[in-house]
């Protein structure tokens, strides 16, 4: 066997052909988010989810599932990905892993509070099921930065990429919060048009209200013959 082929042979071994394939899931992972939104615009629009689970509330919770497990997937395949490749000696340094770990923290703290504030249907794409919010929430952690939700994600996989020395990490880092900054782009700008339409609902359906009451109040008096008091 000549010195090319045992060279070939060696860096199959220390890379074999499937270890490559995590890196390009992980970059279509990482656009998943835009595609949930397109799920979701399609549900506002159609209610087709809805109709098909019987409530949307169990349509939104079997959303919510599904992103919850592909963002799980979405993590072992980055995890791998960095796995696969050789650690860089600029970033294998105590300073840079304790970085990481301080990013990890703060995103899971990010992550986890803006989870408890939102609950369940606030932060997986409620409102395009016609679930809203009594209000807006405006305590912690969306009082110090927006989408917390999202910000805290990308800080815990910039964390891991810093942990493990990861260049690749990096650039899937960078990948993923450019699908995160494209979905929140678009996310914002159609909830926007949600909230407005509904306040613009909500206001018509109270003017509506308040003139049948002014009504039944005219009828009142009108029987009671005490003109002077009638609207």
């Amino acid at each position: 066997m000549s010195d090319s082929d045992s060279d070939a042979a060696a860096e199959r071994v220390n890379n074999p052909a499937g270890e490559s394939h995590p890196v390009l899931l992980d970059c279509c992972g990482g656009l998943s988010n835009v595609d949930y939104s397109k799920v979701a615009r399609w549900e506002h629009s159609t209610r087709s989810l809805s109709r098909l689970f019987g409530s949307p509330y169990l349509a939104c919770y079997c959303l919510g599932f599904i992103i919850i497990l592909l963002n799980i997937y979405r993590s072992h395949s980055m995890t791998m990905a960095m796995k696969a490749q050789a650690r860089w000696e600029v970033m294998d340094r105590t300073g840079v892993f304790y970085a990481g770990v301080t990013l990890m923290v703060l995103g899971t703290l990010l992550v986890v509070s803006s989870f408890l504030a939102l609950g369940f249907t606030g932060t997986f794409l409620g409102d395009y099921f016609g679930i809203l919010m009594d209000e807006k929430v405006t305590g912690f952690p969306f009082n110090i930065i927006k989408n917390p939700m999202y910000w805290g994600s990308t800080a815990n996989y910039l964390g891991l990429a810093l942990i493990g020395a990861s260049p690749v990490g990096l650039v899937l880092t960078a990948i993923v919060g450019v699908a995160y900054k494209v979905a929140l782009r678009f996310e914002g700008r159609h909830l926007h048009l949600i909230r407005t339409s509904i306040s613009s609902a909500k206001s018509k359906s109270r003017e509506q209200k308040e003139k049948h009451g002014r009504s039944l109040a005219r009828e009142r008096c009108k029987r009671r013959g005490i003109k002077e008091t009638c609207f």
